[in-house]
């Protein structure tokens, strides 16, 4: 794969002036064949393997950023679901997944995840107990349960033992703000091959190891949008679709270079939109820039439906190697406008809800007060997950019951993860909804075959 003459300076321009990154390469790492006598006997293969095929990650990262002088932000690997490999106690492998991130530079591992949408196993159970001490003891570990699927239903004992889990683990991070949550997802419709944090794993139906690329560009289709400020929507809808064809021959031909500096397969390119608290490259003012006062006002839904649907065909035109999410990320704290619409009052935790019927991923780094109680954060992984379940689409939510904070407080957690303000959450309780437990059933439309 190479690019044209005119595309190099396109690509210079997107770099220098509108934030174009690749938003990260993610090593996929299989862990079915670490199974041993022993926990730590488990945990030790782990580490290895983990060492072993990812030692080159970084440098080989390193090396196509200084030939193509395309900026490669985060280097990430994603492992077999742990819950997978049958551990009475999950905390030794939790430590050696760490220890390995440690080793090999990377910014963070995925993959401390059980996928419980329709039951759960003894395995299931421990890893989720185990995660606010996994969570909060470890720098890089992130994790995932997967809670709902259209085939399955809605697994409510699982919504309701991860609002109980998210409470400890936010008294657990209670000094940096409740960060452990922030490394936390809970899914409906989970996929395989997702290789953006903190959701991601790497499913039990790839192979033994691959190169999956997330790329990144709300900058530049911000400045697209701002250069037509008088177009119809459609004209805008063509624009968006032919930068985002540009966008992911660029993140492509990175992922292939990168895949082949390591000699593993290139496995695919995730097309999301994912922004940073960065001026400029932010979802929140591309919605903006095509006729919002302000995120959230009315109008907002269709807005995001046209640009994630444009992303969507501008990226899967450009290769046949499309996966992950692919769409367009709204996590509050991590995008400027964003953060300003919920601080004022523009956006609420049930606008945001809406919103997510037509973007990818879902409640993202949304944050929450910190007298949340267990059976309200349990109900609003449940209602994200029905909007997944019925539409046939990944959701998922990453909540932060920030303690001792309040609506209006700002919680600052630095970095990729930015800064936003307290969320007011609905003051009625659904209580008897989640002590009911059980399933919720799955819809009929998820019957086909």
């Amino acid at each position: 794969m190479s690019l044209a003459f005119e595309e190099i300076f396109e690509t210079i321009r997107m770099i220098g002036m509108e934030h174009l990154d690749i938003r990260t390469t993610t090593l996929g790492v299989s862990l079915l064949d670490c199974r041993a006598e022993s926990d730590r006997e488990t945990a030790r293969k782990v580490y290895e393997k983990v060492v072993g095929l990812g030692a080159r990650l970084v440098p080989a990262a390193g090396e196509i950023e200084a030939e193509y002088g395309i900026p490669i932000v985060n280097k990430r690997v994603a492992v077999t679901p742990v819950a997978e490999l049958g551990l009475a106690d999950p905390l030794p492998v939790a430590q050696a997944l760490d220890k390995a991130a440690k080793e090999i530079g990377i910014d963070f591992l995925g993959g401390y995840s059980a996928l419980v949408q329709k039951g759960f196993t003894a395995h299931d159970r421990a890893l989720i107990d185990s995660l606010p001490e996994a969570l909060a003891v470890t720098e890089r570990l992130c994790g995932s349960v997967a809670v709902a699927s259209t085939r399955a239903g809605i697994n409510i004992d699982a919504c309701y033992m991860l609002g109980r889990m998210l409470k400890a683990l936010a008294q657990r991070t209670a000094e940096r703000g409740g960060v452990g949550c922030a490394k936390f997802c809970a899914f409906a419709n989970a996929v395989d091959d997702n290789p953006f944090m903190a959701g991601a794993f790497y499913g039990l139906g790839e192979g033994e190891c691959g190169l999956s690329v997330g790329i990144s560009g709300p900058g530049v289709v911000n400045a697209v949008v701002k250069g037509l400020p008088g177009v119809d929507l459609q004209t805008l809808a063509d624009e968006i679709r032919r930068t985002a064809y540009k966008i992911t021959r660029i993140g492509e031909l990175v992922g292939r270079k990168v895949s082949e500096k390591l000699g593993v397969p290139f496995n695919i390119i995730d097309l999301s939109l994912a922004p940073t608290p960065a001026p400029g490259d932010s979802i929140g003012e591309i919605l903006e820039g095509i006729g919002l006062e302000r995120t959230g006002a009315p109008g907002s839904t269709a807005a995001l439906m046209l640009l994630t649907d444009a992303v969507k065909r501008g990226g899967a035109m450009a290769t046949s190697h499309t996966g992950g999410l692919s769409g367009a990320f709204i996590p509050v704290s991590e995008d400027g406008a964003m953060a300003a619409a919920a601080a004022e009052g523009a956006l609420s935790v049930e606008k945001l809800e809406a919103l997510t019927a037509v973007c990818c991923v879902g409640l993202d780094m949304i944050i929450l007060p910190g007298d949340t109680s267990a059976e309200t954060l349990a109900g609003i992984i449940a209602d994200e997950s029905a909007i997944g379940v019925m539409n046939h689409k990944t959701t998922a939510c990453r909540l932060i019951p920030a303690p001792g904070k309040n609506p209006g407080d700002t919680v600052d957690f630095g970095g990729l993860l930015g800064s936003g303000p307290v969320m007011p959450v609905n003051r009625y309780r659904c209580d008897r909804l989640m002590q009911r437990g059980g399933r919720i059933p799955a819809p009929l439309q998820g019957l086909k075959n």
